[in-house]
């Protein structure tokens, strides 16, 4: 598979959380982020990142809440995000930002937003048991790529303390355990 644009990898993302989230059927269930439920994983997604590109001068339109419709909230936000990168002017823009630097609306798109789409993807299948499968090239690259930047990451406070791994463990696992999640998480019984 050939490299992909940021709208092409944020369209094959954002696909499968949205099959998640269609696939979710009590929004109240716990999350595998302490204090977070089903519902808190699309309000993390649907407001953090309009609040980070209004900053540049860029404007969701009104969705409506994840407190109130998830899967409306969830559509809605997606599709604004899929418009944005599937602009071509837009999606040059320069964005400026202390913790990322300077680099290109998509390019920042890609690599902050879309891969937090990736990560949550499975704290929403883990907490409302569906396919909690990630892909596991795109888990790998993920490792490797803030194995460099874990200093940085580890003090935004974005991601808890790393959860020990086997040494042989499958990407997926060591790429949970990296983030700070324990991929033998289960919700609790009841």
């Amino acid at each position: 598979m050939g490299p992909q644009s940021p709208a092409e990898r944020h369209r094959e993302v954002a696909a499968v959380f949205t099959d998640r989230v269609r696939g979710t059927r009590d929004w109240d269930v716990p999350a595998p982020v302490e204090g977070w439920t089903a519902r808190s994983v699309v309000e993390h997604l649907t407001t953090w990142y309009p609040a980070f590109l209004a900053g540049s001068g860029v404007a969701f339109p009104p969705q409506p809440s994840a407190a109130e419709d998830p899967l409306a909230a969830w559509e809605g936000h997606v599709a604004a995000v899929q418009a944005l990168l599937d602009d071509p002017e837009r999606v040059e823009q320069p964005l400026d930002n202390p913790h990322i630097g300077s680099m290109s609306l998509g390019a920042a798109t890609d690599m902050i937003y879309t891969t937090d789409v990736f990560l949550h993807t499975w704290d929403l299948a883990r907490a409302t048991g569906q396919d909690d499968r990630m892909d596991p090239e795109v888990c790998a690259g993920l490792v490797e790529g803030m194995a460099g930047v874990e200093e940085s990451m580890r003090s935004s406070g974005q991601y808890g303390p790393r959860v020990p791994v086997p040494d042989d463990a499958d990407p997926q696992t060591r790429l949970l355990g990296f983030i700070g999640r324990d991929p033998a998480w289960t919700p609790p019984a009841g």
